[in-house]
């Protein structure tokens, strides 16, 4: 049987520049633009900033948050750097209110 080459599914290389990380966690609007255009199909959105206090219960915007939470605040690693700066899931850790 003749090998037959296949397209590679996986999607063009992303590395975020310093315009696409914003300095309070995550990533600007911008920057899930160009996530989004260098990753077709993809339906990554910006953070979910309303206190949660002022969302609706069970709304999608909750469950979205609620969902972040959940998986964001179980990661390993610490939520300090050695200089005392929190890290990057620290930011988004506060970003999204969790």
């Amino acid at each position: 049987m003749p090998k037959v080459k296949r397209k590679s599914r996986m999607p063009k290389k992303f590395s975020v520049k310093s315009g696409d990380k914003s300095p309070s966690g995550g990533l600007t609007a911008k920057g899930v633009r160009r996530y989004r255009a260098a990753n077709p199909g993809s339906k990554l959105k910006t953070a979910v900033t309303t206190p949660p206090s002022k969302l609706k219960k069970g709304s999608k915007a909750a469950k979205r948050r609620k969902s972040f939470c959940a998986r964001m605040s179980g990661m390993p690693g610490p939520m300090k750097k050695p200089n005392g700066k929190p890290t990057r899931k620290a930011l988004a850790l506060r970003k999204w209110n969790c």
